[in-house]
């Protein structure tokens, strides 16, 4: 190994399944072996089966459709406007003055400690878990992009200025195709963000999705069902997450030359 030499492809690949080899071969023998009860640390043949069964014979793929939506409702509502709000605030100092204190306040709230409010305000419907989501990552996704715009390199910006253009010119033909590849890899960094709030937001009123499974798997001590319906957010989070980094290599293969 060498400092910040890239690894090859396949030699990536073949540490990345490594890892899981011996993420299960541990879980296996903490299982098996005894050293943690199986009502505690379900096997992972155990996980598999049951994961199987509730897909085949208990309707989780409703359940696994309604996260999925619930994540990326509350992602996509929180893109809507932390986009072009903090587009504003980079490039515009008086706006970014404005609403940076608050925005900076409110992204240390833990969205969970909103629950409470929510129901009263919203009540325990979709409203109300998709405003979970929203909050997790609404405030992150606009600091982001403030950065990011911020970042614009100054002499592309005064030799737009130079060579005639507005301030919606400059924003168009200079900030926006220059920031655009960070801000799709920011956006791709926060939907993984909305993957973590989302057993939250289920936590209360839900009748459908994977926390709402996972929290009568728990009143059940069926620790086989939670392990699966983990692995299944984390299956699922991880597909979206290589779909939007294939979307973004296509959309901007030409920043990959950088």
């Amino acid at each position: 190994m060498k400092l910040l030499v890239p690894v090859r492809r396949e030699n990536r690949i073949v540490l990345g399944v490594a890892f899981f080899i011996v993420f299960v071969a541990l879980w296996s023998f903490l299982s098996l072996s005894g050293a943690v009860p199986r009502h505690f640390l379900a096997t992972p043949w155990q996980t598999v089966v049951s994961g199987w069964n509730l897909f085949a014979t208990q309707g989780f793929t409703h359940d696994v459709g309604m996260t999925i939506w619930r994540v990326v409702g509350g992602f996509v509502l929180a893109a809507v406007i932390a986009v072009p709000l903090g587009i504003a605030m980079g490039v515009y100092k008086p706006i970014e003055a404005f609403f940076e204190p608050f925005v900076s306040f409110a992204r240390y709230l833990p969205a969970s400690a909103f629950i409470p409010l929510l129901i009263l305000w919203v009540g325990i419907g979709e409203a109300q878990k998709l405003t979970v989501i929203f909050i997790g990552c609404f405030f992150q996704l606009t600091l982001m992009i403030t950065m990011i715009v911020s970042g614009t390199r100054r002499d592309l910006v005064e030799a737009a200025y130079t060579l005639g253009c507005k301030d919606t010119g400059v924003i168009r033909r200079v900030v926006l195709p220059g920031a655009a590849p960070e801000i799709a890899e920011a956006l791709r960094q926060v939907l993984g963000l909305g993957w973590t709030y989302i057993i939250v937001a289920e936590l209360i009123g839900a009748s459908s999705g994977i926390g709402h499974m996972i929290t009568d798997s728990q009143a059940l001590m069926a620790t086989d069902h939670i392990i699966a319906g983990i692995v299944v957010i984390g299956l699922v989070g991880l597909l979206s997450d290589l779909a939007f980094k294939k979307v973004n290599q296509h959309l901007f293969s030409w920043s990959l030359l950088r």
